[in-house]
């Protein structure tokens, strides 16, 4: 199905019926398929709270292949609610450097000081108590409910919606509210129905069922899902067509140039504001729009730098949720620095102390 064929379906596609939803056998059959198949990782060796909530908030916008690392790495210098409550910003930025969307482990530690202060060691086996702490949404609140404590609450994320929609062939958007709602209800009375599946292996059993078979981009492995007789898209052949999005927005486009100077004095970085995009973050020296050469000496000039060589770098971009950057850069040889907010590092500084958002990872592996 062609994006204009997905567009002129909006308004006009309803939610399944009873009938159309699948039977709720198939929840069994998934579950049992997860308690035998499931891939061994590390968040998945112990039910801990702590150690459930971390990941899921990794996975966020993140591949599992990226965060097993990070997770290990976090969990050993942070093993603790009162550990990540203690962590410095700086730190917590850069045991998190290179994941994105910093926000999470900000919220991270800003939930963990809450929990610290309401004289918790770790979290509640409550769902509303965990949906009021920072960086918690109905999805991480779900998944923390439901593997940690079992109890009979959905975790619905894009994977989850993906699986319903190709189970029930639902056609409506799946980026609409009432769409998520009507599967969040749906899951919900199921898990709380009389002989229901375990709460947590079957939620975590769709969460691998769209990680690893009911594939995004058309890609379904129909021929290797537990659950295929149960799916009315494979049955109908539509499975690839679904789930119905409609994206409105459209990335705003931002141009820079991104400078890596060096001084006799090590690598120049300057700090981001506390506010907006990448906040508090630590970045190489940059200009808005592409800049010439000629452009390139006279801003660094102008700024208080003045540079000996300019030698041009590839350009890159780097996708967030709304904007595009795309970037080019220039290494800089610096023979005088006095501007303002920028200052240098060494080295070891930079890979261990200061973290530079994965934006820069084009120029940060040049340095």
């Amino acid at each position: 199905m062609s994006m204009e064929d997905n567009q002129s379906l909006e308004g006009t596609a309803s939610l399944p019926t009873e009938a159309e939803m699948p039977d709720p056998a198939f929840a069994a059959c998934l579950a049992d398929w997860h308690r035998r198949s499931a891939r061994d990782l590390p968040w998945r060796r112990d039910r801990d709270p702590y150690h459930v909530w971390v990941s899921e908030i990794m996975l966020q916008q993140t591949t599992i292949g990226a965060v097993i690392g990070y997770y290990e790495r976090f969990i050993r210098e942070l093993p603790t609610v009162a550990a990540l409550a203690a962590c410095p910003d700086d730190r917590l930025m850069k045991l998190w450097e290179g994941l994105g969307y910093y926000s999470r482990a900000r919220h991270l530690k800003e939930a963990a000081v809450c929990l610290i202060e309401q004289g918790r060691t770790n979290l509640p086996a409550d769902y509303d108590a965990l949906r009021a702490l920072p960086g918690i949404g109905a999805y991480t609140a779900g998944a923390i409910a439901s593997m940690a404590f079992d109890l009979p609450y959905p975790a619905v994320d894009g994977n989850v919606l993906r699986i319903m929609a190709r189970l029930s062939a639902c056609r409506a958007d799946v980026m609409k509210t009432a769409t998520r709602r009507f599967f969040e209800k749906t899951l919900t009375d199921l898990l709380r129905s009389a002989g229901g599946p375990p709460p947590g292996l079957f939620n975590e059993g769709l969460m691998e069922l769209g990680e690893v078979i009911c594939l995004p981009h058309g890609e379904a492995l129909c021929g290797k899902c537990p659950i295929a007789g149960y799916c009315r898209g494979c049955h109908l052949g539509v499975q690839n067509d679904l789930p119905v999005r409609i994206l409105k927005n459209k990335r705003r486009i931002e141009k820079k140039t991104v400078f890596l100077i060096e001084t006799a004095d090590g690598i120049v970085l300057h700090r981001r504001e506390d506010t907006g995009l990448l906040a508090g973050l630590y970045e190489f020296p940059n200009a808005e729009g592409h800049l010439s050469p000629e452009e390139a000496k006279s801003f660094l000039m102008k700024a208080g730098t003045e540079a000996e060589t300019l030698m041009p770098l590839p350009s890159a971009r780097h996708l967030f949720s709304h904007i595009e950057w795309q970037m080019t850069g220039y290494r800089v040889q610096a023979s005088r620095m006095t501007t303002a907010g920028w200052f240098t590092v060494s080295q070891d500084e930079l890979g261990g102390v200061y973290a530079v958002p994965g934006a820069f990872r084009a120029y940060r592996k040049l340095v």
